[in-house]
Order: C-alpha cells, then sequence, then structure tokens
C-alpha cells in the first residue's frame, strides 16, 4: 500500500490511443449519475450527450503494473485510488469523477466492464459520499430490501426470484445509499442487470432478461440484462436482511449489538482493509454504517437450500415488508 504521505505516481490527463481504433464515447445513466464512457457498457441505461458525473477514459496509466505471482496491486489516498489485475487492467479513480483504464494485453470491453462496475464503482460512489455495501436490492411496494450474506448466501438468487414474483430491481451487487437524511437512507437505483449462476437461472426464468456472454470461463455467474422491472428511482431503505442457509424460511430480529458489525462487514470499501478509509472518510463511513443500524431494520434471514423452495422465503419477505408498512402507517396517525 502506498504510504499516507506518499503521493502516487502522476497519470495522463489526455491518454494516448492504447493501440486500438479511435474508440466512440458513449454516454449512460447509473446510479442516478450521467456516466461518459470510452467502454461500451450496455449493462447500463443508454443516455443522450451531456456533462458527465463520471468520465471513463481509455489510456496509458504511469503506475506499477501487477505481476502474474503478485496478481493484484491496491493503493489509496483521499482523492486519488488505483486497482490493478493482472488478468484484466490498471484503473485509477481520480477527484471521485474519473476512471482511466489501461487494458492488459487481449482484454476486451466486456471483461474490462466486470470489475468496472464492480469494486471500482463501489469505491467511486463511496468517495462521492454514498454508503456502498456489497448487497442486492429490491423495490416491493415501494419498499427497499437489501440482501447482504456472504458468498453463495443466495443474495441474487433470492432477488431474483422476487423479480419473478413481480417486483423491481434497485441493484446488484453494488447497492449504494444515499443519506443526506440520516434518519432516512435512501436506495439509488443501480442498473438493470443481475447476476445468476447456471442452476439459479435455470429454476427462476426472469422473462424478458437477455442472458449476455460469458465474460470469461473463470467467472460462473451469467449477466442478465433486465428488459423492465427496474426501479428507475430512489427507494426507502426499510429492510436490511442478512442470509443464511437454513431448514426452513424464517426472518427473525438480528439483536442491536450485532446489526453495526454486520452492515460494517458487508460494506463495500472494507473489503480493500484500513487503507482505504483515509482521511476523514473512516469516521464517515463509521456514521453511515451507524445511521443505517439505527433506522433500518436489520434481520437474519434463513433461506431453505434448494432452488425448488425459494419461493418460501419470498412469500415470507413480502408479509414482512406489507406488516412493516401497516406498522409505518400506524405510526403516523
Amino acid at each position: 500500500m502506498t504510504p499516507p504521505n506518499q503521493p502516487l505516481a502522476t497519470y495522463l490527463d489526455d491518454p494516448p490511443s492504447d493501440g486500438q481504433t479511435m474508440r466512440e464515447r458513449r454516454y449512460y445513466r447509473a446510479y442516478g449519475l450521467t456516466v461518459a464512457s470510452d467502454v461500451a457498457l450496455p449493462e447500463l441505461e443508454p443516455a443522450e450527450p451531456a456533462a458527465a458525473d463520471i468520465l471513463i477514459a481509455i489510456g496509458t496509466i504511469d503506475m506499477p503494473k501487477p505481476s502474474s505471482e503478485a496478481a493484484t496491486i491496491f493503493r489509496f489516498e483521499p482523492d486519488r485510488q488505483y486497482l490493478a489485475w493482472h488478468a484484466v487492467g490498471s484503473f485509477l479513480i481520480s477527484n471521485a469523477s474519473r476512471i482511466d483504464i489501461e487494458p492488459a494485453p487481449g482484454v476486451d470491453d466486456a471483461l474490462l466492464a466486470f470489475p468496472l462496475l464492480g469494486p471500482v464503482m463501489a469505491l467511486l460512489l463511496h468517495q462521492r459520499g454514498l454508503l456502498v455495501l456489497h448487497a442486492s436490492a429490491i423495490a416491493v411496494a415501494g419498499r427497499g430490501a437489501i440482501f447482504m450474506g456472504d458468498k453463495g448466501a443466495g443474495k441474487s438468487t433470492t432477488a431474483s426470484a422476487l423479480i419473478r414474483a413481480g417486483h423491481h430491481l434497485l441493484t446488484d451487487d453494488v447497492v449504494a445509499l444515499h443519506l443526506a437524511r440520516p434518519d432516512a437512507p435512501m436506495i439509488v437505483p443501480g442498473f438493470p442487470q443481475i447476476k445468476l449462476a447456471a442452476d439459479a437461472a435455470a429454476a427462476i426464468s426472469l422473462g424478458q432478461a437477455e442472458v449476455r456472454p460469458q465474460v470469461h470461463p473463470a467467472i460462473e455467474k451469467m449477466q442478465h440484462r433486465l428488459h423492465g422491472a427496474f426501479a428507475g428511482g430512489m427507494v426507502p431503505a426499510t429492510r436490511i436482511y442478512v442470509l443464511e442457509r437454513g431448514a426452513k424460511a424464517a426472518i427473525m430480529p438480528l439483536p442491536g449489538i450485532a446489526a453495526l458489525p454486520a452492515i460494517i462487514k458487508f460494506s463495500y470499501v472494507t473489503r480493500f482493509g484500513r487503507a482505504a478509509l483515509s482521511g476523514d472518510f473512516a469516521a464517515l463511513h463509521l456514521r453511515q454504517c451507524s445511521a443505517m443500524a439505527n433506522h433500518v431494520g436489520v434481520f437474519r434471514l434463513e433461506v431453505p437450500t434448494g432452488l425448488d423452495r425459494i419461493g418460501e422465503a419470498v412469500e415470507l419477505i413480502e408479509t414482512d415488508l406489507a406488516a412493516q408498512g401497516l406498522a409505518a402507517v400506524r405510526r403516523q396517525r
């Protein structure tokens, strides 16, 4: 990691061509922002050319590159963050508004998009002051349900089953929360794509979803681009469900002493360790996680093993959210 008093190496503000033909700059919308990108990102919703909140540019980055032995390099400081993967390429985030990319030899846009729309975008949103969770989120009758859990817990599978039941995707993998009012956190819609393993995709048909080609043989999950069933506006964060496998579907309140550690554990930035929380971000991050723990119900959700029983969890989630909605109405009277 870069020592705090050692600046990152300089990079080219106007990078030269990467050896390919001149790239077309495309415009998209994601997380409430306008994205101007030299990388084709069909995962995102297209937009008309406009002043960009985020610029994504291909070029040369004057930074050390990882080797096959040390496959990754991550460096962080308050206004620049550098992430590099030997098999994919290098990404430099600057001023929470620009991402420079130097692809590894032979890497196409589809593979670049995998980290770009995952950890790289998550760190940029974090730099813009949002709380970012490694989770999935669904809008159910105007209420936002967030699904967190360890790998294999079934976050995307549960979200997909709710989409099949008629509810709308807010975001998959990277959940961004706007906390301008700490007592009323809002989920910011990401983009209409969800990633599913082959067995889950076969069991849960998403109707109008377009299955995109496999990005890489080592990446098992397939990308499902939704046409419809996507929530376009911010939705209040009503419930956080921490998923675990169980014998039957069950929802239980998480004790208050466990709620905050769970949110911190599944916040995206903590995946990179303390170095990613430089400057004042550590204090801000703790305040944001505390606001979520204090103002959003955090529950343990046991999901039955076996895709044929996912409907049991869906019905329980719908019932829980409906009951919470009725309780909120009574409190307002």
